[in-house]
């Protein structure tokens, strides 16, 4: 099934003065990362929510959830069409690959972890955990070394929206699954709502966005034996609003999707490993989640609820997230 794209443009549909208004220098670090002669694009549109942007980079496609639709949906970068990718698909939300070059998705539904193998075929990772039904995974990272990271917050079974509203058997937590091992560990019991998550371009630290908190944070926790987190600390308040999915670059910056504050808010906060905000990309809808892609990685992908942008930068997404 083919879905006609949106515009490339701006749109509104008119050109747009470079550099772009909605790319904003906080702070004259960020200044490098944008490039004065690109803009921000809606490259498709059409969505209820979606999530969970991933980048293919030997398909040269991106891939995406549209959560209440219940379905994945594809976009080709040669063409730019659009079209389904799987449906149903078991109300996916955050997806990422493998080491190996596999999609490993969070499906609301099922309450599971899932892996799709070269040939198609869909393998359970975990669905879950002493003896209980996982709640609803929601976003997900492949450590490199090949351990999977993933978050269970909750959301896809709280209302009937998302998934099929059900009762959280688990407390909501940040896990480690070594799918070789067939092994779980829940490394963080303590935040409210664990959502988005990424690692530093070294490994040794762990970003995670709590969307349940008061305020909105982005937590920092340092990564022990490759295995542990520690010394877990605020990294960012996003007041007036909250994050969603987060990536790294490869100098350290984070890249968090943003929302909930309204015009001059929403969109793509950019944060130095110091955790002073230098950067923003603005856009017109609540910014889910977003990824890096491209042939050189160095296109910016967000999925905004409704629709999907894409800008070029001077940043580069760290390899494997």
């Amino acid at each position: 099934m083919e879905i006609t794209p949106a515009s490339s443009g701006r749109w509104e549909g008119a050109p747009i003065r470079y550099p772009d208004s909605a790319v904003r220098v906080l702070d004259p670090r960020f200044a490098p990362y944008r490039l004065a002669n690109a803009a921000v694009e809606r490259i498709a549109s059409g969505y209820r929510w979606a999530e969970g942007p991933v980048w293919f980079g030997d398909l040269r496609c991106l891939l995406w959830s549209d959560i209440p639709n219940n379905r994945m949906l594809r976009w080709l970068e040669e063409t730019g069409t659009v079209s389904v990718f799987r449906s149903p698909s078991h109300y996916a939300n955050g997806h990422t690959r493998d080491r190996q070059g596999r999609l490993v998705s969070c499906e609301h539904d099922t309450r599971r972890l899932t892996r799709t193998e070269l040939d198609g075929t869909i393998t359970i990772l975990l669905d879950r955990y002493q003896g209980r039904r996982l709640n609803a995974p929601n976003d997900v990272v492949v450590k490199s070394d090949g351990t999977i990271w993933f978050t269970d917050p909750g959301y896809g079974i709280l209302v009937n929206y998302e998934g099929h509203r059900a009762a959280l058997e688990l407390p909501p937590s940040v896990y480690r699954l070594d799918p070789e091992a067939g092994t779980a560990l829940a490394v963080i019991t303590d935040l409210e709502r664990p959502n988005g998550l990424c690692f530093s371009p070294d490994e040794s630290l762990l970003y995670v966005v709590d969307s349940g908190s008061t305020p909105r944070t982005i937590r920092l926790y340092d990564v022990a034996d490759g295995a542990r987190v520690i010394h877990g600390r605020r990294f960012v308040d996003m007041h007036p609003g909250s994050s969603d999915g987060i990536r790294c670059d490869v100098d350290g910056n984070l890249w968090a999707a943003a929302g909930g504050g309204g015009d001059g808010f929403d969109g793509v906060q950019v944060f130095a490993a110091d955790g002073t905000r230098i950067g923003q990309i603005l856009l017109p809808e609540k910014c889910a989640n977003l990824c890096f892609g491209g042939v050189k990685r160095n296109r910016l992908f967000m999925a905004a609820s409704q629709s999907i942008y894409a800008l070029y930068v001077e940043a580069q997404g760290v390899s494997g997230a």
